[in-house]
């Protein structure tokens, strides 16, 4: 082999593992967008901010975070919060969320009062709608990822769960085109804040059934659809 024949065929070769090369970190890199979601703004604050300060585009700064860590009811844009107020205190570098701002007409009063034995258990759910709002009762249906190619199984894992704050999630985990969630903060139990906090990992969708007004009948709990639906 000719010296000009040998350096077109290590030329080549070279192109091939390179290629290979690239397939490999662009297969792995797009496992870990599926594993973890892909990154989504968080609007955070750029420094402390005490209750009652207004905010101003200087208060506020924006990270990257992957979406399945992105916290629930958290804002995408800065415009968004601009003009509101604090209702608690938001450390340096903390997330912005509904409950933690409020309107500047209320005051940005504090969150709802929680009794004895009470917990606020804080999830992304589809579902809600106009009709979910505090005072408001829901269900709350968790659905599993499936085996396969088959159905994850739903189940009614809690019933007319009072609303405590709802409002529009911006950082959802999924597709854009998917169907919209809200930022829900529930009146539960210690147990069942445990168990909606590890549904968010283990779950593939939380959904919420609105109830009508007065009706707080209870007793399905734990019916459930199977994979072979």
């Amino acid at each position: 082999m000719t010296r000009r024949r040998r350096a077109a065929a290590l030329g080549g070769l070279a192109l091939v593992l390179g290629g290979l090369a690239a397939s490999d970190v662009a297969g792995r890199e797009a496992a870990l967008e599926r594993r973890i979601g892909r990154a989504v703004p968080v609007v955070v604050a750029r420094r402390a901010l005490a209750p009652g300060t207004k905010l101003g585009a200087a208060d506020l700064a924006v990270r990257q975070v992957p979406a399945r860590y992105a916290p629930a009811g958290a804002f995408a844009d800065p415009r968004a919060v601009v003009g509101l107020q604090v209702a608690r205190a938001v450390p340096a570098g903390a997330d912005l969320d509904a409950a933690r701002i409020g309107d500047p007409a209320t005051g940005g009063a504090p969150g709802p009062r929680i009794r004895r034995g009470e917990r606020v258990a804080e999830v992304l759910a589809v579902g809600a709608g106009a009709a979910v709002g505090p005072g408001s009762r829901v269900d709350v249906l968790i659905t599993r990822e499936g085996r396969g190619s088959a159905a994850g199984a739903t189940t009614l894992a809690l019933e007319a769960v009072e609303v405590l704050s709802a409002a529009p999630a911006q950082t959802a985990d999924g597709p854009a085109d998917g169907p919209a969630r809200t930022a829900l903060g529930l009146r539960v139990t210690l147990r069942q804040a445990v168990y909606l906090a590890a549904a968010q990992s283990f779950a593939r969708e939380i959904r919420v059934l609105p109830r009508a007004p007065g009706d707080d009948r209870r007793g399905a709990t734990g019916m459930a659809v199977g994979e072979g639906l």
